[in-house]
């Protein structure tokens, strides 16, 4: 089930980040300003947090088996589809839709995490998944940046989506729903799971939810406050870093394609790290420590490296202090996600989705921001500066969370 996901996560972010490193053949194909581009960019965002609650739901009525085959084979044929692009518009309908058909992928992930997964273990487990994400946005910069030059953009965007039809239906061949359902598990492996994660809580209501249901929750208004500030640092990494670099310092496509496939990699080793420690700290017995403390610390580094970037005058000092950001920002993670299962239980799809949901309003702010900022200040500054305030924010809001409260009773 791990190797599943962490091979989906990889998949998504792969599919994700080649539309910035095809931004300047796109932009002279399409004759697209930077303010178009950001509204591109945006679109993905703004499809993906919409679509972020009801898919989880979804997961959680349906399951993460037929959900997440469903949704990967559907965002894949809008990533194919992204090579027909003719002109803005179109351009932007696509990568609206594709943002909706990616909105699925991680609420399933969390409800499969609830079912298969040990509590003492989910910490790690959730590392693994967005560590895959990192990787998978890492070698895509170079690779689909290769793949532009050799073959366009146009057929680029068709290769990767037959990639994510083959994991569809390599998903729905292999994964089942419960561990007590799955023929190639043993015995002794079922009643390890069955014994060791989280049970439902029968005190707890579990009829259907909606909405107005998660909204009640003071819980998930600040796990989504958070992560609002979470995704405004990171998603700059996905969208604006490969062109800001490539054009600030003057480097050619595959230079800048390698520069800033570091911070990801450094997002990699924030995701194993936080979730690692996160695990260690519950497993000693302080739960809401466990949660709390990985993400304070990432939110902190991820300030810091905001702001050091300001300062410096060459592409290595920018990239060091950016990966660490990239680093802390993706420390937050496995807490957060960890967070929606605790506090969601069987409902944790619902729950992540809706968090999801407003890290993605953040994502969708990130892409505008960044080129209205620049035009209007001639600086990129003013972006570092509002991302440090708001992770200094998050780690204020870390410390008013409950992650052993469920989202129904705080």
């Amino acid at each position: 089930m791990v190797l599943g996901t962490f091979l989906l996560a990889l998949l998504l972010y792969v599919d994700r980040v080649c539309i910035s490193v095809a931004k300047e053949p796109i932009s002279e194909m399409l004759a697209l300003s930077d303010k178009q581009m950001g509204w591109v960019l945006a679109a993905f965002s703004l499809g993906y947090a919409l679509f972020q609650t009801p898919s989880g739901m979804l997961s959680d009525t349906l399951g993460p088996r037929k959900v997440l085959s469903a949704i990967v084979a559907i965002w894949s044929v809008f990533t194919a589809l992204t090579g027909a692009a003719f002109n803005f518009i179109s351009l932007l309908v696509v990568r609206f839709l594709f943002g909706a058909g990616e909105a699925g992928a991680f609420p399933g992930m969390s409800r499969a995490i609830y079912t298969w997964i040990p509590l003492q273990e989910r910490g790690l487990v959730t590392g693994i998944n967005f560590s895959g994400s990192r990787l998978g946005a890492a070698f895509a910069l170079p690779v689909v940046a290769w793949m532009i030059d050799d073959f366009g953009w146009r057929f680029s965007f068709v290769i990767l989506g037959f990639v994510g039809v083959v994991w569809a239906v390599v998903w729905f061949l292999f994964f089942r729903d419960k561990p007590e359902q799955h023929p190639y598990v043993s015995e002794h492996e079922k009643e390890f799971i069955l014994s060791t994660r989280q049970q439902q809580d029968m005190n707890v209501k579990t009829e259907k939810i909606n909405m107005g249901d998660l909204l009640k929750s003071k819980n998930i208004w600040l796990a989504m406050g958070q992560y609002f500030c979470s995704n405004f640092t990171f998603f700059f990494a996905l969208t604006w870093l490969f062109p800001h670099v490539k054009t600030e310092y003057g480097l050619n496509t595959m230079e800048a394609g390698i520069y800033t496939a570091i911070p990801l990699i450094f997002g990699a080793f924030g995701n194993w790290t936080s979730g690692a420690l996160s695990d260690v700290i519950y497993k000693k017995g302080n739960w809401d420590r466990s949660r709390i403390l990985p993400a304070s610390i990432g939110f902190f580094l991820a300030a810091v490296g905001l702001i050091g970037s300001i300062y410096m005058d060459s592409v290595e000092g920018a990239i060091l202090f950016l990966s660490i950001a990239i680093f802390g920002a993706d420390m937050t993670l496995p807490s957060s996600w960890a967070f929606c299962v605790d506090i969601g239980k069987e409902h944790s799809g619902a729950v992540s989705g809706t968090m999801n949901m407003a890290g993605n309003i953040g994502a969708f702010l990130t892409a505008l921001a960044f080129p209205y900022l620049q035009s209007w200040t001639e600086s990129t500054t003013p972006f570092f500066v509002v991302g440090a305030l708001l992770n200094t924010i998050a780690i204020v809001i870390w410390y008013n969370m409950k992650p052993q409260r469920h989202f129904s009773t705080y």
